[in-house]
């Protein structure tokens, strides 16, 4: 009785969860008039984790589990108030209470601790120390000198090299539908056909360790379900299960890992399927419906990671970047939205608005009109959703994929990615005038940092734009060498040491590998060669000849005005640092992608940068991610979506370009449904230009500068910044600021 009702039979003779969706999900292209509000247990659930997660922000309280270190089952069962509950399952036995992963470096842990006054139990510090090597450890035994100053000087910025890589999805959907089990069985089928390969001994021998991980892992899973008295052996009989194994899954993902990304998947029309079976079988109604995703994603906004304020630093808000991916449309035409895409998003309505899960919607073309208007409504309200496009990352990706962290697209269980952080364009633009010296930081003695060799210093009065241009691809091409040797370091050692075995038990043995990298800075280096190319631009440099400051002479074109003159020099330094990456060998063969994502880090990376030649002073953030910097984009809304538009995503930024959107309420019209339409409407065309992600803010200014200034009024503001979406709150004064500079568009 476990699959009764359920149609198709190939899902059931191999692991395809895709198959299973197929052949028994209801698309849905109805309103919302079927949605509920918060049921009596969610609603006093909700109201003693919201006091919690407040006093968390305004208080900037961590507490973290010293007595041990993280395992997917060594903790006891936890609960908040087991009455309401109906879907179990916290990180460790307390709500709140965070997870000490000493693995990918105990330098961290120390740091994060001290942070927060607190320390680690002893006896386990000195064991670990003793007997456990770090990836961190790892890592910085085999940097060469080059990597380690690309490092210190902010070339390289993010890099997961002292904590957990992320970006791995794991097919969290696979436990509800076959249970542990029959996972167990699957994965010991496909350790006993690998054979020892004398031609491929490293990756065989490999190969047969880490399968044998993932089979632990799972017997892991399902040791900590039995802590909270859930049986995950065999597949779930009805939605509750269904939502709780799936949940179980994740849990035990951020049990074992502190990943910079911990996404959740592709999840709707998988649960709506045994929703639905629920209610037309009357054991469940619409309000319990709705009762059973509102807990999940209560859980989902529990999840945390301790972290350092250094860390913070970069990615601002203390996120972990939950991403749900809904909607699209399928290979055969029919929409993959079902009402619990509906619920999901609904949540927003009736628990608040919030930063985790990060919402995020696969638009398209043919999706329901009443979809298209939910979403904008939910937008207009929240601010808390982003927009990516599924007819681009369909044709690509199948109708089986999601987004990790931001704008990662990966076929569930099937694909995997290697996180790469970012690269600074504009300072190798600087180098590119400066010879391949660095304009900030000095070396401990105050000489000079030479990061470069081999590229010749440009001596000009006015800056010649053939010439930096040239030099400046001599840059990025010993950029992307470095970039590319750096991830291969990093992924060897955490899969040596930080090994995700969990999530990897919940994907194909034989997965795909993309290895990710990205930039930062893109609109300052574009605007900074449109400068030197239509105006007149000099350098002024110090007493050793470099360029610390620069003087202009006339206008220039700027990027997000909708003009190709600097539009496709923004495309042109994307496509050849994308070809010049792709050059190079990569670990495990993994596919290099490439996106266009900042984070938060565009405050960081502007510490770290010299004044540049289109007028940003030395010190000044950067815009996010393929944003125009900021107040520059002076032709409206329309045009600074054009511009980011140009930006190819096939066979160039295949990892994502992240576009973050800021729109004032009566610039979409005075009445609501106008604004609804409105917003529709400028989605469609955006996206129709195969644009391919939109944060979306409606807000004014003056709402951000009253937090700003009176945080205790505004706990749960939600913005979207930069491919995610934080509690204002939570920002650094800095990170406020950044956010207040930027562009609120007045018009349409």
């Amino acid at each position: 009785m476990t699959h009764r009702a359920f149609k198709g039979s190939k899902w059931k003779e191999e692991i395809n969860v895709r198959d299973f969706i197929q052949a028994n999900y209801s698309p849905y292209e109805g309103d919302d008039s079927f949605l509920e509000g918060v049921s009596e247990k969610t609603k006093n659930l909700w109201g003693e984790v919201e006091g919690l997660i407040n006093k968390e922000i305004i208080d900037n309280y961590r507490n973290a589990d010293t007595s041990r270190f993280s395992s997917i089952d060594g903790y006891d069962a936890g609960y908040i108030d087991k009455d309401n509950e109906v879907i179990f399952g916290l990180q460790t036995d307390e709500v709140l209470k965070r997870i000490v992963n000493p693995y990918g470096g105990y330098r961290m842990v120390e740091q994060s601790l001290e942070a927060y006054g607190q320390k680690m139990d002893p006896t386990l510090e000195k064991t670990f120390k003793e007997f456990r090597k770090t990836h961190n450890e790892g890592v910085f035994d085999a940097y060469t000198k080059d990597m380690r100053t690309a490092r210190t000087v902010g070339l390289l910025t993010g890099l997961p090299d002292a904590y957990g890589r992320g970006r791995i999805i794991g097919d969290y959907r696979r436990i509800p539908l076959y249970g542990i089990d029959r996972l167990v069985e699957e994965k010991k089928k496909d350790l006993d056909k690998i054979e020892i390969d004398e031609e491929n001994l490293e990756k065989t021998i490999r190969l047969r360790e880490e399968v044998s991980e993932q089979i632990r892992a799972l017997g892991k899973i399902k040791n900590m379900a039995a802590k909270y008295g859930i049986d995950i052996s065999k597949p779930a009989t009805n939605a509750t299960e269904a939502v709780q194994f799936l949940y179980l899954g994740y849990l035990a993902a951020v049990k074992e890992n502190n990943g910079a990304a911990m996404s959740f998947g592709r999840n709707t029309s998988f649960l709506d399927i045994y929703i639905q079976r629920d209610l037309d079988e009357g054991i469940l109604d619409e309000l319990g419906a709705q009762e059973l995703i509102d807990q999940l994603v209560i859980k989902l906004r529990l999840v945390r990671h301790l972290r350092t304020p250094e860390y913070d630093e970069v990615f601002g808000g203390d996120p972990t970047w939950v991403t749900e991916s809904i909607g699209g449309m399928g290979l055969d035409g029919r929409t993959l939205v079902t009402k619990t895409a509906f619920r999901f998003l609904h949540t927003l309505i009736n628990l608040g608005s919030a930063p985790e899960p990060n919402m995020t919607v696969l638009w398209a073309d043919k999706l329901p009109e009443a979809w298209k208007k939910f979403c904008s409504k939910v937008s207009i309200k929240t601010d808390s959703i982003q927009y990516e496009n599924d007819d681009l990352m369909r044709n690509m990706y199948g109708d089986d994929y999601a987004i990790a962290c931001c704008v990662s697209a990966m076929e569930v269980g099937k694909e995997m990615q290697f996180f790469g952080a970012r690269t600074n364009l504009a300072k190798s633009l600087l180098y590119a005038i400066n010879g391949g010296v660095e304009e900030k930081k000095k070396a401990k003695d105050g000489s000079s940092i030479k990061v470069f060799d081999g590229i010749e210093r440009i001596e000009d009065e006015v800056l010649d734009y053939d010439k930096v241009m040239a030099n400046y691809k001599k840059v990025l091409s010993k950029v992307a060498d470095l970039y590319i040797k750096t991830l291969n370091v990093i992924h060897f050692m955490h899969d040596k040491y930080a090994y995700e075995a969990g999530q990897m038990a919940l994907h194909d043995t034989y997965v795909k590998r993309n290895l990710a990298t990205g930039v930062a800075g893109l609109s300052i280096a574009a605007d900074s060669l449109s400068a030197i190319k239509y105006a007149k631009v000099r350098p002024i440099r110090n007493e050793e000849g470099i360029a610390v400051d620069f003087e202009r002479e006339g206008d220039f074109p700027k990027y997000g005005n909708d003009d190709d003159r600097v539009d496709e020099i923004a495309v042109e330094i994307l496509s050849y640092f994308s070809n010049e990456l792709k050059k190079h060998k990569t670990y495990k063969n993994a596919k290099i992608t490439l996106s266009a994502l900042t984070i938060t880090s565009n405050v960081m990376y502007g510490k770290k940068t010299g004044t540049t030649p289109d007028g940003r002073m030395a010190g000044e953030p950067f815009a996010p991610g393929a944003n125009p910097m900021h107040g520059r984009d002076e032709n409206g809304a329309l045009a600074s979506l054009n511009s980011v538009a140009k930006l190819p995503y096939e066979c160039v930024c295949e990892d994502g370009i992240s576009n973050t959107f800021t729109i004032v309420p009566d610039a979409l019209g005075k009445e609501n449904e106008v604004r609804i339409d409105n917003l529709v409407n400028i989605m469609d065309g955006y996206f129709g230009q195969d644009a391919f992600h939109l944060n979306v803010n409606v807000l004014q200014r003056e709402k951000l500068l009253d937090a700003y200034h009176n945080p205790d009024k505004y706990p749960n503001l939600t913005i979207r910044v930069s491919g995610y979406a934080v509690h204002f709150n939570r920002l650094s004064d800095e990170q406020k600021r950044e956010v207040l500079q930027r562009t609120f568009h007045s018009f349409a």
